[in-house]
Order: structure tokens, then C-alpha cells, then sequence
């Protein structure tokens, strides 16, 4: 079984990709939604991020105060850290737990935003980038999240850039306004099913 990682910027379109594959039956692991989950349901996690970031990150109802938590490691490096390496290590726990349901599948995958950020990417087999344009990244967020140009610029900010996310896939998906994306993902999954590719590939 191969374990293929999904990543790139915000707003590139790596989810779509995933719901792409999860239409064609393979098990997508969303590291994402999964961090969301445990900083949420963890108690152990919740009391770190209790002890590091302060009660107040967490509403009166116990949930944790997204957009709060946002505002604070966006614009602080060394909290957006701390957090990662809270959360980090319980995300990948759930996954090496989740995947033993599907050992008999030719391959699952992993989506995670962060996947070279947080070093994840070693434990993987094969890492596709879905790339678009930061222009069109942008544009798609602000419509997607009513977010201002400025906090989604500081987001990306703390995200690797385009160059160096293609240096380190082994593929890379292209997701702009001229792009079909269908073709691509398709030819992957083919790819994997028949796990007979060893180079790069970059589709046009």
C-alpha cells in the first residue's frame, strides 16, 4: 500500500482533488479536520494549549475560539510553532491508527496543508502539489472564507512558497482557470493503482 500525501497553498484546490479521489473509493485521511477534531475532543491536547495559550482560546461552551487562535499565530512565528508541535504529533498518531483499516488498499491519502511545514512529508511515499496561481489562490478565499487580502496574505505568508512546495513533490497537479483537473487526477490514480511511476511529473 502506498501512503500519498496532498498538499499546497490555501486556496489551491486540494480538497477538491481529494473529493475527486474519494468519489473513486480511495480513503482520504483530511489531517486538517482532524486537528480540528482533537483540539476540540483532546483533553490531554486541550490543557496544553490551555497551559501555552490561556483559557480564553477556549469559549464557554469548550470549543476553541478558531478565529482568537488565528489572530495570535499569524502573526507570531514561535506560537504558530508551539501550536504545531501540540497538535502535530496527535494528528499523525490518529493517522498511523486510521490506516490500519485500509492495509489491503493500493494506496490511501493524506491531505494536510502544512505537509512540508511540519516535516510529515518523510513518512509518506509519494506527495502530490496542488498548485494554482496565488492570484487566483487569493481571489478563491476571500470568496470562499469573506476574508480580508490582508489576513490571507498572512496566511500564505506562513505557508512554504509555490517554488519550494514543487521542489519537493513528486508531483504537481496544476489547478488554474485554463486547467482540467479531471484528466490529472485521473492518470494519477491510474498511476498508483499500478504503482509504476518514479519520476516527477508536472501536467499541462
Amino acid at each position: 500500500m502506498l501512503k500519498i500525501g496532498i498538499t499546497g497553498g490555501i486556496g489551491s484546490g486540494k480538497s477538491t482533488v481529494c473529493n475527486i479521489l474519494r468519489n473513486l473509493g480511495v480513503p482520504i485521511f483530511d489531517s486538517d479536520a482532524e486537528g480540528r477534531r482533537l483540539l476540540n475532543e483532546d483533553k490531554g491536547l486541550i490543557a496544553r494549549v490551555i497551559k501555552f495559550f490561556g483559557k480564553d482560546m477556549y469559549n464557554a461552551e469548550g470549543t476553541l475560539d478558531r478565529v482568537r487562535m488565528a489572530n495570535l499565530v499569524f502573526n507570531d512565528p514561535k506560537s504558530l510553532e508551539k501550536l504545531m508541535s501540540i497538535v502535530h504529533p496527535k494528528v499523525n498518531d490518529s493517522f498511523d491508527e486510521w490506516i490500519l483499516d485500509y492495509a489491503i488498499r493500493p494506496y490511501v491519502v493524506k491531505e494536510a496543508a502544512i505537509l512540508f511545514e511540519s516535516g510529515n512529508y518523510h513518512d509518506l511515499d509519494k506527495i502530490i502539489h496542488v498548485f494554482a496561481p496565488k492570484h487566483e489562490r487569493m481571489k478563491r478565499v476571500m470568496a470562499r472564507d469573506n476574508s480580508r487580502k490582508e489576513m490571507v496574505e498572512k496566511r500564505m505568508r506562513f505557508q512554504y512558497s509555490d517554488e519550494e512546495r514543487n521542489r519537493l513533490a513528486d508531483f504537481i497537479i496544476l489547478n488554474e482557470e485554463r486547467s482540467d483537473l479531471l484528466p490529472q487526477v485521473m492518470e494519477l490514480h491510474e498511476i498508483f493503482l499500478n504503482e509504476n511511476q518514479n519520476e516527477k511529473t508536472i501536467f499541462r
